[in-house]
């Protein structure tokens, strides 16, 4: 069973920075690509960023590229989604998840979530 748990979530200021981070087994870490979701309050479930299992590719939505930078260390077993420049639409609950590299690199959504840190920009 793939568990993913996120942390670093929190209430932020326009254009403060935040790291979050996703844990999970060993066995999760050499095997997937990692990504990003996130949900806002009355919206859909939006692709945020992804990163392959050898960490060499990663995917970024067009409303985050050049904000957000997705990283992985597999030696930690970790996931990171550094985002500055935050914005207001940036607040989310935002999922940490696992799938095959494939998946990403089509735009399908990932077989395994987390439950969810909440990330709060206040203007």
């Amino acid at each position: 069973q793939v568990q993913l748990e996120e942390s670093g979530g929190g209430l932020v200021q326009i254009g403060d920075s935040l790291t979050l981070s996703c844990a999970s087994s060993r066995r999760t870490f050499s095997s997937y690509a990692m990504g990003w979701f996130r949900q806002a309050p009355g919206k859909e479930r939006e692709f945020v960023a992804a990163v392959t299992w050898s960490g060499e590719t990663t995917y970024y939505a067009d409303s985050v590229k050049g904000r957000f930078t997705i990283s992985r260390d597999n030696t930690k077993n970790r996931m990171y989604l550094q985002m500055n420049s935050l914005k207001p639409e940036d607040s989310a609950v935002y999922y940490c998840t696992a799938d095959l590299d494939e998946i990403y690199a089509r735009g399908s959504n990932p077989h395994y979530w987390g439950q969810g840190t909440q990330v709060t920009v206040s203007s």
